[in-house]
C-alpha cells in the first residue's frame, strides 16, 4: 500500500510541526516566532564571500527554466524570472540559472547558452535583476550575483532528444538515456575533458565583463562534473582516486583564476549522493534499483558503498578542503540528482512525471540535506556555505532558516521553488515577519513535469501570469493522462 505522509498544511502550530519533527527522529532548531530585519533577525545580518560583502542570509539558487530562445538567448520569459530574483530581497543570487558553455552540454534547446553572440542578452538579464532589486530594496548594496556555468554531460539533450556525453558506463543510468552497456561512443576523451578547460575559461571571461561578481563552477546533480566525482572505475588521468576524478574541476578552477584573477570562485557541489531509484511495481513509491551484483557500489560520490541509499562524506570533506585550497570562496550544497533520486535534493510531496511517490517523509529528505550542510560547516567552518532543501518546510521555512543560521550550521540559506510561486518571501520576511500563505510552493512538481514535456518552467498552480498560458491547459491534459 502506498505510504501517504502529512502535509505540512495540516500542521497548524510550531509545536504541532516540532512534534512532527519529533516522531520522524529529526532534531532540527526551529524558531517559535518569524523574525523581521527590526527583530535582529539572523537572516538580515550581513555576510561576506571572499572580497564580497552580502547584505543578508538569503540566497537564490540556480534554476532552469527551460524558455531560453534556440540560441540560448534570454527569452522574455527569462528576463521575467531575473526580475523576480531581484524583486526576492536576497542579497546572494547564485547564478539565476545554468548557463551551457558549449552547445553540446546543453540539457535542452531551451537552455541559456553562454557565448559571444548572447552577451547582450546576458548582460541584459543582469541589468533587469539590479533594476528589480533596487525599485524593491532602495538600493543594490551587498548585493552579489553570480553565474553558474555548466556542460550536462550523461543528460545533454541539446536538439531535444538525449545526446549523452558520459565519464563512464553507468550500470543503471545508461538505459535512461539510450546508451548500449558495449557503446563507448558517448565517453569523453581524455582529449575532450582537457579541451572544455578553455570553454569555461571563456564563459567566466564573459561574465566578468558583462559585470557578475563571481562564477559557478556546476558540479551537482549528475551533470559532467559531478558525474566525474563519481568516476572510480574510469582509467586514465580523470578517473580512479578523488585527486583524478577531481582533476578537471582543478584544472578549470585554476585555469579560471589565472585568467580572471580578481573574479570570485563559487561552485554548487551535491556533497552526497545515492544510488537511483524508480517507482516499485506493488507500492509504487520510490525503490533503490539495487542489485548485490552492484554492491560494494562504485558509481558515486559521497556515498555509502555498502549502503548506497546512505552518505558517507569522507571524500566530501577531503574535496571541500581542496576547493577552499584552489581558491574557491563560497560552496553551495546540495545532493542526489534530480534525475535519478529527486526525493534526496528535492523533498516533494507530489512527484514529476518522471518521479516516484517519495519513499520517505518528505522532511527527512530535507533533514538529510540539513544534517549534511551541518557537518560540512562544522568540518570548515571558515568556507562559507550555503544550504538546500528548505521549500518543503513551507510555512516553517523562515523559523528553520533563522534558527540553523543563527547556530551556525549554515551561512545562507538557498531558496528554489519556492521562488517561483513566491519571489517577494525574502523580502516579506525581513520587512514583516509573515509570509503570504496563498503565494507558497505546496511541491506539485508542475515546475518540473513541464520541462519534462518540453513546456518552460513555472509556478502553473500559483503563479497568475503561467496560469494564463496556453501551456497550462497542456500541462493539465499531459497530467491527467498520467
Amino acid at each position: 500500500m502506498l505510504r501517504r505522509f502529512p502535509s505540512i498544511s495540516q500542521l497548524k502550530t510550531v509545536a504541532a510541526f516540532r512534534r512532527r519533527l519529533q516522531e520522524l527522529g529529526l532534531a532540527l532548531p526551529v524558531d517559535e516566532q518569524i523574525l523581521s530585519g527590526q527583530d535582529d533577525s539572523p537572516l538580515a545580518r550581513p555576510g561576506r564571500i571572499g572580497p564580497l560583502e552580502v547584505g543578508n542570509r538569503w540566497c537564490i539558487h540556480p534554476m532552469e527554466g527551460w524558455d531560453a530562445q534556440l540560441s540560448g538567448a534570454p527569452s522574455p520569459l527569462t528576463v521575467r524570472r531575473w526580475r523576480h530574483f531581484g524583486t526576492s530581497g536576497a542579497k546572494l543570487i547564485w547564478g539565476g540559472e545554468a548557463m551551457a558553455v558549449v552547445p553540446q552540454g546543453r540539457s535542452s534547446p531551451r537552455e541559456l547558452l553562454i557565448c559571444e553572440e548572447n552577451r547582450r542578452g546576458i548582460k541584459l538579464l543582469l541589468e533587469e535583476l539590479k533594476e528589480a532589486h533596487l525599485r524593491r530594496c532602495g538600493s543594490l548594496q551587498g548585493l552579489v550575483v553570480g553565474l553558474q556555468l555548466t556542460h550536462s554531460g550523461r543528460f545533454s539533450a541539446p536538439e531535444g532528444t538525449p545526446r549523452p556525453r558520459i565519464a563512464w558506463h553507468h550500470p543503471l543510468l545508461d538505459a535512461k538515456v539510450g546508451i548500449a552497456p558495449t557503446d563507448d561512443s558517448p565517453i569523453l576523451s581524455d582529449q575532450e575533458l582537457q579541451g572544455l578547460v578553455p570553454r569555461y575559461v571563456e564563459a567566466a571571461q564573459l561574465a566578468a565583463e558583462v559585470g557578475f561578481d563571481f562564477v559557478d563552477i556546476k558540479a551537482c546533480h549528475g551533470y559532467l562534473l559531478h558525474e566525474l566525482l563519481g568516476a572510480h572505475l574510469r582509467p586514465g588521468p580523470y578517473g580512479g582516486s578523488l585527486e583524478g576524478r577531481s582533476r578537471l574541476l582543478r584544472q578549470i578552477i585554476q585555469a579560471v583564476r589565472q585568467a580572471c584573477p580578481e573574479l570570485v570562485l563559487g561552485v554548487r557541489l551535491s556533497a552526497f549522493d545515492l544510488v537511483p531509484f524508480a517507482a516499485g511495481e506493488r507500492e509504487q513509491e520510490g525503490r533503490p534499483q539495487l542489485r548485490p551484483e552492484l554492491l560494494p557500489y562504485r558509481w558515486g560520490f559521497g556515498v555509502d558503498p555498502h549502503q548506497p541509499t546512505r552518505p558517507h562524506l569522507h571524500e566530501t570533506f577531503q574535496l571541500l578542503h581542496w576547493l577552499r585550497d584552489w581558491g574557491v570562496a563560497v560552496v553551495n550544497l546540495s545532493g542526489g540528482s534530480p534525475y535519478y533520486c529527486p526525493h534526496a535534493q528535492r523533498p516533494a510531496q507530489f512527484p514529476p512525471c518522471d518521479g516516484y511517490p517519495p519513499p520517505e517523509d518528505p522532511l527527512v529528505g530535507v533533514g538529510r540535506m540539513i544534517e549534511v550542510a551541518r557537518q560540512c560547516k562544522e568540518e570548515l567552518p571558515q568556507l562559507p556555505l550555503v544550504g538546500t532543501g528548505y521549500s518543503y518546510l513551507q510555512e516553517y521555512l523562515p523559523h528553520v532558516a533563522q534558527a540553523v543560521v543563527r547556530q551556525g550550521w549554515i551561512d545562507y540559506v538557498g531558496l528554489g521553488r519556492m521562488v517561483l510561486s513566491y519571489p517577494e518571501l525574502p523580502w516579506d520576511v525581513l520587512t514583516t515577519g509573515r509570509l503570504n500563505r496563498r503565494r507558497i510552493c505546496r511541491t506539485f512538481s508542475d515546475c518540473t513535469t513541464g520541462p519534462r514535456n518540453g513546456l518552460p518552467s513555472g509556478c502553473y498552480p500559483l503563479d497568475a501570469f503561467y496560469k494564463r498560458l496556453p501551456e497550462a491547459v497542456r500541462l493539465r491534459k499531459i497530467k491527467s493522462s498520467q
